[in-house]
């Protein structure tokens, strides 16, 4: 398979992602931020303005390689626990947040080709 067609399916999926935050009242703050250590898909505020939301997205377009839940390993977390890390260390001088949560966004084809999210708030 080529390359850009899982690279499209899941700037796409991020997108799609996005949409569905800002829907639901979110801020959206950051989509794909990155630093030495890695990217963050999706950097959103909640409509509360007390929480901040980091969240994976994964986008599959079939089930042959598992579910969109199986692809967050337990090294990924942590990975995106240390990448919080240092987006909030980035904010210098920015506000502090009441509480900090981690999603995860699984994005799948629907009937007619668009894209479904479903997001799991406070994966882990």
């Amino acid at each position: 398979m080529p390359t850009a067609r899982p690279a499209a399916l899941g700037a796409r999926g991020e997108a799609a992602a996005a949409a569905w935050y800002v829907r639901s009242g979110y801020e959206i703050l950051a989509r794909n931020w990155r630093c030495p250590e890695g990217e963050i898909d999706l950097v959103a505020r909640a409509p509360s303005g007390d929480v901040i939301v980091f969240c994976e997205v994964k986008a599959r377009s079939s089930g042959r390689f598992g579910s969109p839940w199986e692809a967050v390993t337990g090294a990924k977390q942590g990975r995106l626990r240390r990448l919080a890390t240092r987006w909030l260390q980035a904010q210098r001088g920015g506000r502090s947040y009441r509480e900090v949560r981690f999603d995860v966004a699984a994005v799948t084809p629907g009937p007619g080709g668009a894209l479904e999210v479903e997001v799991l708030e406070d994966a882990f």
